[in-house]
Order: structure tokens, then sequence, then C-alpha cells
């Protein structure tokens, strides 16, 4: 694979076989060492139908070909893509549920159409302890209200309680975008070159390339 420049969007079978020669050849990228570059065994086509009609959806074609052809989650970007209808939870994954108070609802149309920071004002450090807590307990409430993610599930963990999530409704649909709102910089769809957007495949694919240009 040595000089070879990967499309920014590579089919199935390239993605396959670019997988397995980064599983032989272990390039080092951040994360790679908890997936090493292998993937879940795929879903059944059943297993995507019953998830869309629980939640109202159509999930977009490329991240169905995915879960469907390549692998449930697995190795990718960060930490890995998480297994269909799960996300991360400490050192381990776990199922998640809509108004879970963390995923919004599937079926209502993701609310942003450009990066979104509606940072309330942060509470300032006080010397009644409980007061202090109360306050911050009402900016969580507003700031992590499940509601800005509605129409999104999460698919990946950068770590730190950095996040990515897919959009599966509204005018943003296919698309994926960046959680950043543990640094207090709010929720920002995902650019790659040449692009102001980036869907599944694509943003997959951008890191599968920087790992095969290791090899």
């Amino acid at each position: 694979m040595t000089g070879d420049v990967l499309p920014l969007k590579m089919d199935i079978e390239l993605i396959r076989d670019a997988l397995e020669r980064c599983r032989i050849a272990q390039p080092q990228l951040f994360g790679s060492d908890s997936h090493e570059f292998k993937l879940n065994t795929p879903v059944d086509e059943s297993v995507v139908t019953q998830f869309e009609a629980e939640h109202d959806i159509k999930l977009p074609d490329d991240y169905r070909r995915f879960v469907t052809e390549l692998g449930n989650g697995g190795a990718g970007p960060f930490y890995g893509v998480f297994k269909l209808g799960e996300m991360d939870n400490s050192f381990r994954h776990k199922r998640w549920k809509e108004r879970d108070g963390f995923i919004g609802v599937l079926a209502r149309p993701f609310p942003h159409t450009k990066p979104w920071n509606d940072l309330p004002p942060y509470p300032e450090e006080q010397d009644d302890e409980d007061a202090y807590e109360a306050e911050l307990d009402a900016f969580d409430e507003v700031y992590w209200n499940s509601e800005h993610v509605n129409g999104a599930i999460p698919i990946c963990h950068q770590g730190c309680a950095y996040r990515n999530w897919l959009i599966v409704t509204g005018p943003e649909a296919g698309n994926v975008w960046e959680d950043l709102r543990v640094d207090h910089k709010g929720l920002v769809p995902v650019e790659l070159k040449r692009k102001h957007r980036a869907s599944f495949l694509e943003w997959y694919s951008d890191w599968l390339t920087d790992a095969a240009a290791q090899i």
C-alpha cells in the first residue's frame, strides 16, 4: 500500500483490504491499541431494520452497509466505532436508550445546521458548596440537555468525554459531528479537506487513509 493514495470515500472492498493490511502492519495511531484494526462481526439486515423500526428512522446508507457488510463497530477513528445502539461507559460499553438523560429522540430532527455553542453562564466558585453544586447541576441540565442531540446516535469516543455523533434525522442527516461540550466548545460538524461536511464513510475513510499512509 506504500505510495498509494486512497480515495476520500473508499468502497467496502477497499476498506476491507486496507484494514487487513493495517491489522498485519499495526501502524501506531491514537487509540489503535484498543481495537488493533479489527472489526466486530457484521449484523444481519434484520437487526438494522428492527433498530430503524424501533426508533422510527432510516439509517444513512453508507453506515448501514458498514455494519451489515464490514463490521458492527470495532476498528475506527480514536478508540474505534461503537456497535449499533451502544456507547462508551467508562472503560466498557453499554446499550443506550432514548431519553436516558444523554441520548435524545432519534426521530426528531437534529436541531443544528451550523456549529452550536449556546453556553450558559458558568457558575463561579463560592463558599456555599451546596449552592455551588446546585448551580453546576443547573448548568449541566441546560448545556448537556439531550434535546441538543435529537436525531443523532453516538458512534465514537475520542477519550475524555469527547465524542462523535452520526446524524440520522433532519437537514444534517448522514453527516458526522463532534461533541466538544466537555471543553465548553459545543457541537461542530466534522469538516474534511475540500469539504464542509463529512458522511460516515468519508469520515471513516479519512482515518483509514492516514493509517495506511504509515505502512
